[in-house]
């Protein structure tokens, strides 16, 4: 198996960058802005007085999309940051390709 992961000699590893702070900070991201959505949304469905049932609902809707919509948004930063941290390491040699051999074209055809 190691003959597949060949490292490229001489590439410079980059540092690590602003990646990995917020690669550690999402987790807590996610959990706050989870809980200050939820708390928001039992405050408002429990404590403040609707005129109908309907736009109780129309409420805690609203806020469920908002916590997905939250969700969504932490998941895109971990695998945004997922890649750059790939994209830093190390470089790694790829199998040769012998290409086939072809015509050259003509010069005198191409201006």
């Amino acid at each position: 198996m190691s003959r597949f992961f060949n490292k490229l000699p001489g590439y410079t590893k980059t540092p690590a960058g602003l990646e990995w702070r917020l690669f550690k900070m999402l987790p807590k991201i996610f959990l706050v802005g989870s809980l200050l959505l939820g708390a928001s949304a039992y405050y408002v469905y429990h404590y403040v007085s609707f005129t109908s049932e309907a736009a109780r609902n129309k409420v805690l809707f609203l806020f469920i999309a908002l916590i997905i919509t939250h969700w969504t948004f932490v998941i895109l930063a971990v695998i945004g940051c997922v890649v750059v941290i790939i994209m830093k390491g190390p470089a790694y040699v790829a199998d040769a390709y012998p290409l086939p051999k072809e015509e050259m074209p003509d010069k005198a055809k191409f201006p």
